[in-house]
């Protein structure tokens, strides 16, 4: 086996500096020929033992620096909005922004940030996106406890009971919860629609 492998490193340098399929081929023939192994085989084996380099493709930067900037600036002035939802208004509002010197922005970035795609939009927004979360003051917490104590239904009210009621709260208080502020207190009942506010 060892005399084979050596056999077939001396012919595989000769196999690849080969310029014609032809040569390649009477190459393949001659190892096979002496070693009886077969051809199939063979070239799997000259083409395992090549060492991969795969090429790395450098995509074409198009949104730059630039417009990663402009568009967290929109994104904030138009309340952090996803993807989907935010490219047909950019495409709208953008020569509005700039007009009200809002978006102070060349009118390559401004074409670019029109042609945009929403996913692209996301990847770009991702640092900002992660920025956004640790800011904010509240994350969700799952308490099976609380669900059970208290009943909690989403959407499938029944509108012809009187009693069943949406409550919401809210903190008026920005994106800190220090010094004073305001909660209020809403309840509508779904099937009057009668509304409380505290």
């Amino acid at each position: 086996m060892d005399a084979r492998n050596q056999y077939l490193k001396v012919l595989q340098e000769r196999y690849l500096m080969a310029k014609s399929r032809k040569e390649k081929s009477s190459i393949l023939d001659e190892y096979c020929k002496n070693t009886g192994q077969n051809r199939k085989y063979t070239i799997r084996k000259i083409r395992l033992s090549l060492p991969l380099h795969p090429k790395k493709r450098i995509r074409r930067q198009i949104y730059d620096g630039y417009v990663r900037a402009a568009l967290a600036e929109a994104w904030e002035i138009f309340d952090y909005m996803c993807g989907q939802r935010f490219k047909p208004i950019l495409k709208e509002q953008v020569d509005n922004l700039r007009e009200r010197r809002e978006l102070r922005i060349s009118d390559e970035v401004a074409e670019k940030l029109k042609r945009i795609s929403p996913k692209t939009i996301g990847r770009k927004l991702k640092h900002q996106k992660e920025v956004l979360r640790r800011k904010r003051k509240y994350h969700r917490v799952n308490n099976p406890l609380i669900y059970q104590k208290i009943p909690v239904r989403a959407g499938d009210w029944d509108r012809s009971l009187v009693g069943q009621v949406q409550i919401d709260l809210v903190e008026h208080c920005g994106s800190s919860a220090s010094g004073q502020f305001i909660n209020s207190v809403s309840t509508v009942d779904i099937a009057t629609g009668w509304w409380e506010g505290e």
